[in-house]
């Protein structure tokens, strides 16, 4: 499959994925939020991906928005009395173009993705860069890195989900701050508050990136590991704890007619197990409800 901004580089299991744009250090424009939503809707039926690094070409992560047209591609001003109820009942059509952040469009697709994804930072990483990286498992990011949540500098808001994934990784009163504050900030404040895992030498990020993405897929099913990232992923932010037992229980259900079998019989036999079951076709029955948000373990009827 061939992008205009994105490039895809499979390596022993691993996509390395990097933004393209490197003329305009990756700025990101709706080709792009429309090329990322499609790689990762597109990912989960690649088997042989079992993770994601996802990086920038050439000097930066990404420098942001590009704004050299205008905010006119991203929004409809003419759209701006939308109310939440049409939203709500429009949300997937066409009629909301305009109308829905195109970056809470890329998150949402990373949010759903079945496999592990790592976030190697180099350079800027700026309003949407930044935001763009949230819901990735870790983020790690060179030293000479600079992040910022930078909206309040040109009169808007937070996006790409940010106001859901940001306050979760790094607390309520540092999100606060840092998007009131809407300044830049070295990789080291960063890492000091929570939202990088490690720095890194820039010459060794992105290896540094894939051998832990290699590391996190080494011995686990991979149903387990898309079905793990889905559970924590969603039932963090339930009501009540009811709502991530059921949804436990039913995909346990589901393991022990499938991959727990041979697991245990490895465990057994002293021997590395040798898992058949795909996510792209062995998900739990329920699943594809419950990401879709229609009906799930908490609603039967």
């Amino acid at each position: 499959m061939s992008y205009e901004t994105l490039r895809v580089r499979h390596e022993d299991g691993i996509d390395v994925l990097s933004l393209y744009r490197p003329e305009a250090l990756n700025a990101f424009n709706a080709t792009m939020s429309e090329e990322i939503e499609r790689y990762f809707r597109d990912v989960n039926q690649r088997d042989e991906v079992r993770a994601i690094v996802v990086t920038g070409e050439g000097r930066a992560f990404c420098a942001g928005v590009d704004l050299s047209d205008g905010l006119g591609k991203f929004a409809d001003p003419a759209k701006a009395n939308t109310t939440l109820a049409e939203l709500d009942a429009h949300f997937d059509e066409d009629s909301m173009r305009g109308v829905r952040d195109i970056g809470g469009r890329s998150t949402l697709a990373i949010y759903d993705c079945t496999k592990p994804v790592i976030a190697a930072i180099n350079g800027a990483c700026v309003g949407i860069g930044a935001t763009l990286t949230l819901p990735m498992d870790v983020r790690f990011a060179s030293d000479d890195a600079r992040i910022g949540f930078v909206f309040g500098r040109v009169g808007i808001v937070l996006e790409a989900c940010s106001s859901w994934f940001l306050p979760r990784i790094v607390g309520m009163s540092r999100a606060l701050e840092w998007c009131y504050r809407a300044r830049v900030m070295s990789a080291q404040e960063a890492l000091e508050g929570g939202l990088l895992r490690e720095l890194v030498p820039a010459d060794r990020l992105l290896a540094h990136a894939i051998d832990y993405a290699r590391s996190l897929v080494a011995v686990s099913s991979p149903v387990s590991i898309a079905m793990t990232r889905q559970l924590l992923l969603r039932n963090s932010g339930a009501a009540h704890p009811a709502e991530a037992h059921k949804a436990e229980s039913l995909t346990l259900l589901h393991a022990l007619a499938h991959d727990a079998s041979e697991g245990v019989r490895a465990f057994h036999e002293k021997r590395a197990p040798k898992f058949t079951s795909s996510p792209s076709r062995d998900l739990p029955p329920f699943y594809a409800d419950w990401v879709a948000g229609r009906r799930g373990p908490a609603d039967p009827g």
